[in-house]
């Protein structure tokens, strides 16, 4: 008998709110809230790593910047939200920022912000996921996620912003 290895969505949608309206009574600002959000989901990227080290064949790690980007924008991305993110893109303006986009992110769908929180965004959940997978495999970076209106579009979409240390940059330039 196959087990079906997938929460349902219902389910995760009923915790996700849940820990967000916890968090919400125990914070000030919309600030320390996505903060606390992005730790919830560090812990989560630190242990999905784990996970994917200790089952795949060999231990093998990624110790390349694209390999590791990657790997979060398609493996991990498919595991935790059943596809690969909409997009991967180096950003223009500085060298050490990369964007996973996603049009409308699962953390998002079923939350309604009230107007006066109204640029709080649940992507920093998602985003201290990302943080978590990038620093536990030796690639520390600054990860914030941010709304993007898109036009023609009701729902802005989601950009999780990945800006690495200086030391990933330096180790990926020596590496050639």
């Amino acid at each position: 008998m196959k087990r079906n290895n997938q929460v349902s969505l219902s389910a995760f949608a009923f915790l996700f709110s849940e820990l967000v309206q916890y968090n919400q009574t125990q914070v000030d600002n919309i600030a320390e809230l996505e903060r606390r959000l992005e730790d919830a989901g560090y812990a989560v990227g630190t242990r999905v790593l784990e996970l994917f080290c200790h089952r795949e064949k060999g231990n093998r790690r990624e110790t390349r910047l694209l390999g590791i980007l990657s790997f979060v924008h398609s493996t991990v991305w498919k595991v935790l939200f059943g596809k690969i993110a909409d997009s991967l893109e180096k950003g223009t303006e500085h060298e050490d920022e990369y964007m996973i986009s996603e049009k409308e992110l699962l953390v998002n769908r079923f939350i309604s912000i009230p107007k006066d929180m109204g640029t709080f965004n649940c992507g920093a959940f998602v985003a201290g996921i990302v943080r978590g997978v990038l620093d536990n495999a030796g690639f520390p970076a600054v990860v914030t996620a941010h709304f993007v209106p898109m036009e023609g579009q009701q729902r802005p979409r989601t950009t999780i912003l990945i800006k690495f240390a200086d030391e990933v940059l330096l180790r990926e330039s020596r590496l050639g």
